[in-house]
């Protein structure tokens, strides 16, 4: 696992901007707004998931995407989705539930995880993410992101992430 040191390495090795933001620890959506309310850009929600026939996958949405579970698998080419479990998320990714992010895919051995990148934030100008840690978050642009993902030996793949409606 390359980890932290590793993901530093390559944003500087391929000149790749970011902006960085230490704060509190935010395990959810709900509490990192209160961060995010002084840190410009899209602001990102991540989601471990298996698929039925036991694959594993790292799907980034923006924060206040409601995304449809039931929906989102003919979204992004599988089938049915559960939740993954913490211990195949560290074993895979080597972060813990509460720093998910798609720069953990520097940990990930290409092809043990299928990585997918909501398509409007694989445009945006600055995308927050965690850098493999809860307590810090690291802006940059969608396009370096993908960049990151495919050095690192893995394909991203873009879709329009089915949401549900506001209730």
């Amino acid at each position: 696992m390359r980890g932290e040191d590793g993901l530093r390495a390559d944003l500087a090795s391929l000149a790749i901007p970011f902006a960085e933001h230490d704060h509190i620890a935010v395990f959810t959506v709900e509490e990192s707004r209160k961060v995010d309310a002084d840190i410009p850009g899209a602001h990102t929600k991540n989601l471990f998931l298996k698929d039925a026939g036991g694959a594993f996958w790292l799907v980034t949405v923006p924060a206040e995407a409601r995304v449809d579970l039931k929906v989102l698998p003919q979204a992004i080419g599988c089938k049915r989705v559960s939740f993954g479990k913490a211990e195949d998320m560290e074993r895979l990714l080597g972060i813990t539930p509460g720093s998910v992010t798609p720069l953990a895919m520097i940990n990930a051995a290409p092809g043990s995880v299928t990585v997918v990148l909501d398509a409007g934030l694989a445009q945006a100008e600055r995308v927050n993410v965690h850098p493999l840690r809860n307590t810090a978050t690291l802006g940059l642009s969608g396009a370096h992101i993908l960049d990151l993902l495919r050095h690192w030996g893995h394909e991203p793949r873009l879709a329009e992430i089915p949401v549900q409606e506001p209730r």
